[in-house]
């Protein structure tokens, strides 16, 4: 069982204290559980089944397999957590195509083969992320968000004692605050990629499938500053800033991309400054 770091910068009284608690499983470090809950403002509810719990929609739930997002009550969706060493993105580092992955592309690594430093300003749980280091990127990740920013830091740290992942998170580092008050304050051409992934109203009620995004919304909302976001990024990028967007949404307020690389449910806007180095 991992005891994953205290996420830092976090609120002493936290906004989300009405919705989320901290609890843990009879097999967890109950320690680990209550500093957690200590260092967000949150409840800490001790040993509990979260079909049980009433009182609160999500729980923070710390259990043998690490830190997750957990709804309350029957019938509720399993957890969510920041998962690098298995599933989805277990299979992805193994068999998931290198520099033809469509974030790879839009970064622009089949162009270059310097050593980019990226800023991934909106990590949520840091997939994207992920896949980049794993192909040489240097990866800096800011979550502004605490409940998902302490799911992400348990992620890596479960990952950083993995044979396999811990040379990748070697190349992750995760910082604490507001990615975009460190744009401001960095100047042009502090990083050689920006990428972003802002969370945007949804309208299509298709897109609430996946139970991240479901829980997601509950702590997070949307991203209203997103195009500040972009405005900050293009000021401090070297090469390019990478927008994340649903396939069929619009571009973020600002400059139109100069072209897009698209998949099936999502699509990224490419905003070139400079040639990448070749």
């Amino acid at each position: 069982m991992s005891t994953p770091p205290s996420p830092s910068g976090c609120p002493n009284d936290s906004p989300f204290r009405q919705i989320v608690a901290v609890a843990h499983s009879p097999l967890a470090e109950p320690g680990a559980a209550r500093a957690l809950a200590s260092e967000l403002g949150l409840d800490w509810l001790g040993v509990v089944k979260p079909r049980q719990v009433r009182d609160y929609g999500l729980l923070l739930f710390l259990d043998e397999a690490g830190l997750a997002l957990q709804q309350t009550g029957k019938g509720a969706p399993g957890p969510v957590r920041a998962e690098f060493v298995s599933g989805k993105m277990g299979y992805r580092r193994e068999h998931g195509g290198g520099a033809g992955q469509l974030v790879a592309r839009a970064v622009g690594l089949q162009k270059t083969r310097s050593r980019l430093r990226v800023l991934d300003a909106t990590a949520g749980l840091g997939q994207d992320a992920f896949v980049l280091a794993s192909l040489g990127c240097q990866v800096t990740l800011f979550e502004r968000n605490p409940v998902i920013h302490a799911l992400l830091a348990d992620g890596l740290y479960r990952a950083g004692l993995n044979e396999a992942c811990a040379p990748i998170v070697a190349g992750m580092t995760l910082k604490a605050g507001n990615s975009l008050e460190w744009m401001t304050r960095a100047g042009p051409e502090a990083v050689d990629v920006v990428y972003l992934d802002p969370m945007f109203p949804h309208r299509d009620k298709s897109a609430l499938v996946k139970k991240e995004m479901q829980l997601f919304r509950q702590v997070v909302g949307d991203d209203d500053d997103a195009s500040q976001l972009l405005e900050a990024a293009l000021a401090c990028a070297r090469y390019r800033v990478v927008v994340k967007r649903p396939r069929k949404a619009p571009a973020v307020a600002g400059p139109e991309p100069a072209t897009r690389v698209e998949g099936k449910s999502s699509r990224y806007d490419i905003y070139p400054i400079r040639a990448l180095p070749a």
